[in-house]
């Protein structure tokens, strides 16, 4: 019940993020359960690892937006700036301008910074900080707005302290669009600075480095993310033109080749691919760029990672890759969610578990939080916890019903849990999307995964009813 789902969390959050539930969150519990006390002497049930009991508890249902514990160590989120240039075709590049400030943030090693997708999901809301804050898990919110007119801009800031409703500092920084960077850093510099007064330099001299000095391509990247997040068919189509623009640009623009390969990760998901042998080459070519030219960029190597691994197998590469944004930078949730994917399909289940479950944490609200959940479910799977991953599965599947691969893993974590009419849905549902998917085909769109893994997946949706 209540007090053991809040122990098991309890564990979990000690272990991954060194988080201890606040007093009032442990009264508050002790208070309810308090008729039942002696009952809960005994041992927590199931004896699985507190990662499994956290996402079976996840599971079950798409939870609604609840208080989550607040690091020990200082924590913020960058929520969407209004843009007041009084033309929506410029909202792509405020979007850009706050996503960058969240990058330069996060390199602060002593910062838990929310990831910008979740902190988008506020976006076009009326927000109240101390909800927001609240939501997220977070002492601090920074918003603010960026005015574009012609050649000049300006970008306003303000930080505020959630739980007291106080503003500990707000300015506005005003130059050339030829600044845009030099302003971006200025806000998250001014940001870091009222946290705390032992600002270390050399994380921020880092996190200053500007993704490229054209700003045309930069604009073209920009334009590339906006279309990227949409996370369909036409996006993509979309995107990829304008990350090559970018790249024509700047032949050093890591960013964009990283996401250019991200793209082709999902064409080969959802069997977009028109010529799969040319598109897995590309993504080799452009992985390639990017471990010589962004060899600092966190999110571009994860990309990579993951596109790496899933289009063309090379797992010990695209680990590689991954472990090298988790070393640049801890806070960046794209990174430990592409270590937990290549983990989840080529190595330790539980490690795989764990690090989904630390880039859920860094982005609660992710629009690709059913990416997440597949990918876990996977896990469960090739674990063997079968009751625990079909669950999550169909909350993937239910958030995107398009995504054949959370479809597929639903239908085969179903399959493995005797609950054979559920996988025959999911299998029905995937073959309506995709009437040519047979086991013969499978790796055109599961991606590579260990051989005595896809064994055991090709066997369950065999047992679905995917037909030879």
């Amino acid at each position: 019940m209540p007090f053991r789902q809040f122990l098991v969390c309890k564990e979990a959050l000690k272990r991954e993020l060194g988080v201890e539930p606040e007093e009032a969150t442990r009264a508050l519990v002790e208070r309810a359960e308090m008729p039942n006390m002696e009952s809960l002497k005994e041992p927590i049930a199931d004896g699985g690892p507190p990662e499994v009991e956290l996402s079976r508890l996840e599971a079950r249902a798409e939870p609604p937006r609840t208080a989550v514990l607040v690091p020990e160590k200082p924590s913020i989120a960058v929520l969407p700036f209004q843009n007041m240039s009084g033309d929506a075709e410029q909202e792509y590049f405020t979007d850009g301008v706050v996503e960058e400030i969240t990058t330069a943030l996060s390199h602060v090693n002593w910062l838990f910074v929310i990831a910008r997708n979740s902190a988008f999901a506020y976006k076009g809301q009326a927000i109240d900080v101390t909800r927001v804050a609240r939501e997220l898990g977070v002492r601090y919110v920074l918003e603010g707005s960026v005015r574009k007119a012609g050649s000049r801009l300006r970008v306003a800031g303000q930080l505020i302290e959630a739980a007291a409703g106080v503003s500990l500092w707000a300015d506005r920084f005003e130059g050339d669009v030829s600044e845009v960077f030099e302003l971006q850093d200025l806000v998250a510099s001014s940001v870091v600075g009222a946290i705390s007064p032992r600002l270390e330099q050399a994380e921020m001299a880092r996190a200053k480095r500007k993704p490229t000095e054209s700003l045309d391509a930069y604009d073209h990247y920009l334009r590339g993310m906006a279309s990227l997040y949409r996370w369909t068919r036409e996006g993509q189509e979309e995107a990829l033109p304008q990350f090559y623009k970018a790249v024509a640009l700047d032949p050093d623009f890591a960013a964009a080749e990283g996401a250019a390969a991200w793209c082709y990760f999902w064409r080969m998901a959802n069997r977009w691919m028109t010529d799969r042998q040319k598109e897995t080459a590309e993504v080799s070519r452009l992985v390639g760029n990017v471990a010589i030219s962004g060899h600092d960029d966190a999110v571009a190597l994860a990309f990579s990672g993951l596109a790496l691994g899933y289009v063309t197998g090379d797992y010990e590469a695209a680990s590689a890759l991954a472990d090298r944004a988790l070393v640049l930078n801890p806070n960046c949730a794209t990174a430990w969610c592409a270590s937990g994917y290549l983990k989840s399909c080529y190595d330790d289940p539980d490690i795989a578990i764990e690090h989904l479950s630390r880039a859920r944490r860094l982005s609660p609200l992710d629009p690709l939080t059913f990416f997440m959940q597949t990918c876990t479910a996977f896990a469960h799977f090739v674990a063997g916890r079968y009751d625990v991953a079909w669950p999550l599965a169909e909350a993937a599947s239910r958030t995107q019903p398009y995504y054949l691969t959370g479809l597929r893993v639903a239908a085969a974590s179903n399959a493995m849990a005797g609950r054979l009419d559920a996988a025959s849905k999911h299998i029905a549902r995937a073959l309506a999307l995709d009437p040519d998917l047979k086991l013969a085909n499978l790796t055109h769109v599961a991606g590579h995964i260990r051989p005595a893994y896809f064994a055991r997946y090709a066997e369950a949706l065999r047992l679905a009813g995917l037909p030879e």
